[in-house]
């Protein structure tokens, strides 16, 4: 028996709302301390918003870039997907561990992936937990598997319909594979962020999310970073400092959330973006892409075709950890245990060759392909800030610059797998 619920509001993509809110709070906030505000009107280049309008406005727009269209985030998660196939055997270590040391199997696993965003990884994640539940009740010679209840979390207003479409054949495949042995499976959307509770106390079994949690709830407050858009070597220490101290905020209180939300002894599986050395100034796994992007930015500058003030009002909401800050974290807060840390790396152009170590073999197509995977989640929030104009120029010019610096050297993003299980 399968089941699909359709939540009568459309979520989306952990990059959006309530992050981005932040983002355009803080720009419209250094608006009005110098001429920009008239009669509570804001206005930074060719926006104008209403100040009492502002977090509708914000809450409306933004979102990864929706459809399968060229720039469509469907056709350009593959990044996501290798991470997710590479995460595999800790998801499934996780699972195994916890049905074979708690005191019983649950009648209803209740699973939710948080930041689960749409397009064909969504359920590629589900498929990978239903499998391993199913292993482990074969092996112990049971009946059948437990009930499955999976709800999908994102942020209200991304394109769910996708996922949603997807659902038949998701189900059909499952009821042939597992021929009568797995019990019903419902799937549910639940929008909201992961920063905020989402469940009543002790309903969860088991908890995943990849490439979700580097993104911050806001923009840190008070950042001062001229000629920059993220953390970059020519960034002040007080930059780091604050980027830090919001992802403590916000990296505690997910923990927070989520222990009260978890039964003793459910698990926990999180992958993200990290960085491999304690200083960011120095990690090229950090700040790479975004210095890129910034050099872009200040082209269109030259231009004519964005303003200055616009660059330095504008601050990426993402915080990539050093495995130190992410363990020290953990232990302050002290609901959960780590049972498993895993780092890989992984190019930053997903389609290119991995058996080449040092350099690309084709600049153009891997700097087309990077660029394409950086629009796909995050054009939404440049054609907000900088307008819709310019978003075709600033990708071109990114991918060629990427490029161009990988025929000298090869970057790769570092992934991190975090095992836990609820004290």
């Amino acid at each position: 028996m399968y089941k699909l619920f359709r939540h009568a509001h459309p979520f989306f993509d952990h990059s959006s709302t309530a992050v981005l809110l932040d983002v355009h709070h803080q720009v419209l906030v250094s608006s009005t301390s110098g001429s920009g505000a008239q009669n509570g009107v804001l206005r930074r280049g060719r926006l104008t918003i209403r100040r009492d309008e502002a977090k509708h406005v914000v809450g409306n727009i933004l979102h990864m870039n929706v459809g399968d269209g060229e720039h469509s985030y469907s056709k350009h998660s593959l990044l996501q997907e290798i991470a997710i196939k590479k995460a595999k055997p800790v998801l499934e270590e996780a699972i195994k561990s916890m049905l074979r040391t708690g005191s019983a199997f649950p009648k209803c696993f209740n699973v939710v992936d948080l930041g689960c965003s749409s397009g064909p990884n969504t359920l590629l994640t589900i498929s990978y937990i239903i499998d391993a539940v199913y292993r482990i009740c074969q092996q112990e010679k049971l009946a059948k598997t437990p009930d499955f209840q999976v709800f999908l979390n994102d942020l209200p207003g991304n394109d769910c319909n996708t996922v949603f479409k997807s659902l038949p054949v998701f189900y059909e495949k499952l009821e042939k594979e597992k021929c009568g042995f797995l019990s019903s499976c419902f799937i549910s959307g639940l929008p909201g962020s992961f920063y905020g509770r989402l469940f009543p106390n002790n309903s969860l079994h088991f908890v995943h999310s990849s490439y979700s949690i580097h993104w911050l709830s806001k923009v840190p407050d008070g950042l001062m970073n001229k000629g920059n858009i993220y953390m970059a070597k020519t960034s002040c220490s007080t930059v780091h400092e604050a980027y830090l101290k919001q992802y403590r905020k916000d990296f505690h209180s997910f923990l927070r959330l989520r222990s009260q939300e978890m039964v003793s002894n459910g698990r926990m599986v999180i992958a993200f973006i990290g960085r491999t050395m304690i200083d960011p100034s120095a990690s090229r796994d950090c700040c790479y892409y975004w210095e890129i992007l910034a050099k872009c930015l200040y082209e269109l500058v030259d231009e004519g075709l964005i303003e200055e003030d616009d660059i330095d009002l504008f601050n990426v909401p993402i915080y990539t950890p050093h495995e130190e800050e992410v363990r020290e974290i953990v232990e302050i807060e002290g609901s959960f245990t780590i049972d498993r840390f895993e780092m890989f790396q992984i190019n930053n152009d997903p389609r290119d060759n991995d058996t080449n170590e040092d350099f690309i073999f084709n600049e153009i197509e891997s700097g087309k392909n990077a660029s394409n995977y950086v629009r796909a989640g995050l054009e939404p929030i440049f054609t907000k800030h900088f307008g819709a104009s310019v978003i075709d120029s600033l990708f071109s010019k990114y991918a060629k610059l990427l490029g161009e610096n990988w025929l000298l050297e090869k970057a790769k993003n570092t992934i991190m797998v975090i095992s836990l299980t609820k004290h």
